[in-house]
């Protein structure tokens, strides 16, 4: 259904974005993937997914932390692929600690990365959507763009202003065929979280599976992962017609997380 459309996903290298860039890419979208790794496991990552989708898949370099390189990601991409309709801020970074103890320094790239790179993508990339009439703006925001957890005030507080720049954005563009959607996911199913269940399960002497239900009963009553694949599909239908007019929305995908 995306035939046509070019797309540029952050932190797309592996993980959830990764897994949205090949969604997108099976739906038609030709795609820019962003993001850290070896330039070896990148150039694999990439020609696997044009090999596999016969879409077009670039890559682009751009650190979160640059607005300049930000906005030569999008400039490239508008070069090579002609337009950019969609765009996914995906790129994140996680640290845990006391807010007496948050470095400083941490805090300043975690905000930096999670919110202010995502503000410095949408306004390059706006102006064009508009000139194409046309456009798609997906966050990759959190549970915690909606609630709060201790020892996570950098990242609370970065998706908590991801979801409020993505109302403004959708405000923006409201009388245009532009929107501006925040996807909230609580526990995925990625390498990090498997990493995780593992040092669980040595820890705790349980099984794989044991590990994962303890990891996940303090918040996902559902006890079971978010997969990337669904977080793909959910994407996929933003970009649709059949999503015109949602716009401005935190759609939850966590187990009723938030419905406590």
């Amino acid at each position: 259904m995306l035939k046509g459309k070019n797309a540029i996903i952050t932190g797309s290298t592996s993980g959830i974005g990764l897994g949205i860039a090949t969604a997108l890419a099976r739906a038609g979208s030709n795609v820019m993937l962003n993001g850290l790794g070896e330039p070896a496991a990148i150039e694999q990552a990439r020609s696997l997914l044009a090999h596999d989708t016969g879409a077009k898949v670039l890559y682009h370099p751009a650190n979160m932390l640059s607005a300049e390189q930000i906005f030569d990601m999008v400039r490239a991409a508008e070069a090579k692929m002609g337009s950019v309709d969609i765009l996914v801020n995906n790129a994140g970074i996680q640290h845990t600690s006391p807010i007496e103890d948050f470095a400083s320094e941490r805090w300043d790239a975690i905000l930096s990365i999670n919110l202010t790179s995502a503000f410095h993508a949408i306004k390059a990339a706006v102006p064009k959507m508009r000139a194409k009439g046309w456009g798609r703006i997906i966050n990759i925001a959190s549970t915690h763009a909606l609630v709060a957890s201790i020892h996570k005030a950098a990242y609370v507080a970065a998706k908590h202003g991801l979801l409020g720049l993505t109302k403004v954005v959708a405000l923006e563009t409201a009388e245009e065929s532009i929107t501006c959607n925040a996807v909230c996911p609580g526990w995925v199913r990625t390498p990090l979280v498997e990493a995780q269940i593992d040092a669980l399960a040595s820890r705790r002497n349980f099984s794989r599976d044991e590990a994962a239900v303890e990891l996940l009963s303090e918040k996902q009553p559902t006890k079971r992962f978010t997969e990337i694949e669904q977080l793909g599909a959910l994407v996929v239908f933003l970009c649709s017609d059949a999503a015109a007019n949602m716009t401005g929305t935190a759609l939850p995908v966590d187990g009723a997380w938030t419905a406590r």
